[in-house]
């Protein structure tokens, strides 16, 4: 009976070799796509964990306030102070990385769900606002973080911003529009950025440059309106 034919050592060298160059290959295209666009693993789940958030805040906008709270909004003689109640409350309630808002960039093309906080596992998820900054309704700065080159890169370009660019804020209580008013780069230990100013503000941060944390860029806008929504509308 003859013997099945092993593989000898030349095939076993070739197979391996394919398999280095076949991975030396995907190597290269996932460096190639991070350096012109972002990093493709880290997309891939947080385009998952955005479509999740996406549905968590549709609940959360249509959620009834609370006895208590619907109690207080009554109370309340604007709009502009129900929103600023709503806004603490959510402020309050909402848990780390929890879906809060929408942040909408019209000349970056973006649209992602904001969560709350900027811990590491926060920001795989999207933009977080910084715990120690108000939600926007409520006077004061809210600082908005998030990714250059992973995770969808939401704010990649935000060096392309200029004055004038219009970012919106959409929370469940409350539209707020912004305008750009200036970009620095500062050290990431420059925590002044997110004081409070004379005016209700947005400042964006994110790491700077590319591929680096060496220091932050930081896109300052101002407040120019906004529209109740929800339980804060007349």
């Amino acid at each position: 009976m003859r013997r099945p034919l092993r593989p000898t050592g030349g095939s076993t060298l070739r197979a391996l070799s394919t398999a280095l160059i076949v991975a030396g290959v995907l190597m290269l295209a996932d460096a190639a796509l991070t350096v012109t666009w972002q990093e493709p693993v880290s997309a891939v789940y947080a385009w998952i964990v955005q479509d999740r958030l996406g549905d968590d805040l549709r609940r959360l906008e249509l959620r009834r306030p609370s006895d208590l709270d619907r109690r207080a909004l009554n109370a309340l003689p604007s709009e502009r102070r129900r929103m600023a109640f709503l806004g603490r409350s959510l402020r309050h309630d909402a848990a780390a990385g929890a879906a809060v808002g929408r942040i909408i960039i019209p000349k970056l093309e973006a649209n992602m769900v904001v969560v709350n906080g900027t811990q590491p596992g926060a920001l795989r998820k999207g933009p977080g606002i910084y715990e120690d900054t108000p939600f926007p309704g409520t006077p004061g700065t809210t600082a908005i973080a998030g990714h250059r080159t992973t995770y969808l890169a939401p704010f990649r370009n935000i060096d392309d911003l200029r004055r004038g660019d219009e970012i919106v804020l959409q929370m469940p209580y409350g539209r707020f529009t912004y305008d750009v008013e200036k970009t620095r780069i500062v050290k990431p230990t420059q925590v002044s950025v997110t004081d409070r100013v004379s005016f209700d503000r947005l400042v964006l941060s994110a790491c700077h440059p590319l591929y680096s944390a060496a220091q932050r860029i930081v896109v300052f806008a101002k407040l120019v309106g906004s529209q109740a929504r929800g339980a804060a509308r007349s």
